[in-house]
């Protein structure tokens, strides 16, 4: 019975926050303002200047593989700081599986920095 009560009240909040935002959308539409959609306005603004170039132009292979090497950093924080949190609790086993778990990192950092991955200019 208690978690049939708890569901009702998470389903309740949910309905209301997104009646809300219904709601909230649904008068900006009514009493926002009318603005024509002009060729000038659906221009990017840089500073006043004219634009230097057209959008859409390719970026280096380097910029994506960079991108790429962040978020696999990135994925590695999102898995340390809940470990360290909890190391405590975890015993040898959770130790020696977070530092298996590094070691393939440190094993993909190397590959790539050995394939040159991280160097900008060749």
């Amino acid at each position: 019975m208690n978690s049939s009560v708890e569901t009702l009240g998470v389903l309740a909040t949910f309905l209301i926050a997104a009646g809300i935002a219904g709601l909230i959308l649904f008068l900006n539409k009514i009493l926002g303002p009318k603005n024509k959609r002009t060729p000038e306005k659906a221009e990017p603004f840089e500073c006043g200047l004219p634009k230097a170039s057209e959008g859409g132009t390719r970026l280096s292979v380097k910029f994506y593989l960079l991108a790429m090497l962040f978020i696999l950093f990135d994925v590695e924080i999102v898995w340390l700081f809940p470990w360290a949190v909890i190391l405590r609790s975890l015993g040898w086993a959770g130790i020696a599986e977070m530092f298996t778990f590094l070691a393939f990192l440190a094993l993909g950092f190397a590959y790539a920095w050995k394939k040159g991955a991280l160097e900008w200019e060749r």
